[in-house]
């Protein structure tokens, strides 16, 4: 593997795209997904045993920009959900601020901590 690119987080994510399909291939039935799941697979390899390192690079920091948002969207959801009993999540009506509240506190006073606004909620 010496002067090869290797693995990344692009070739992370069309791996497991790639086992997503297979599984929806196996469930559904349909066939015509193999060339699709064999065509991911051969970019992976492609990718891994490239020589051509600022080219993989510049495409795995092209994903990276595009998925950041993304997994901090899924990250924060799922504290979300983890916390659904312990709190409560508010948006500041002026900056859209997301605040999290304790649970069962009746009626409160929030005080948004980035823009100092103060409005009443119900947790």
């Amino acid at each position: 593997m010496a002067g090869r690119y290797g693995s990344d987080q692009l070739n992370n994510a069309l791996l497991l795209l790639g086992v997503a399909l297979i599984l929806i291939e196996w469930i559904t039935g349909w066939n015509w997904m193999g060339v699709f799941i064999l065509a991911l697979l051969i970019l992976c390899y492609f990718r891994i045993f490239s020589r051509n390192i600022q080219a993989r690079y510049a495409e795995n920091q092209k994903f990276l920009r595009w998925w950041g948002p993304v997994s901090v969207k899924l990250r924060n959801a799922r504290m979300r959900f983890a916390d659904r009993k312990t709190h409560r999540y508010f948006k500041c009506p002026q900056c859209k601020q997301r605040l999290r509240v304790p649970r069962g506190k009746g009626k409160i006073s929030i005080t948004c901590p980035h823009c100092r606004t103060q409005f009443v909620r119900k947790t």
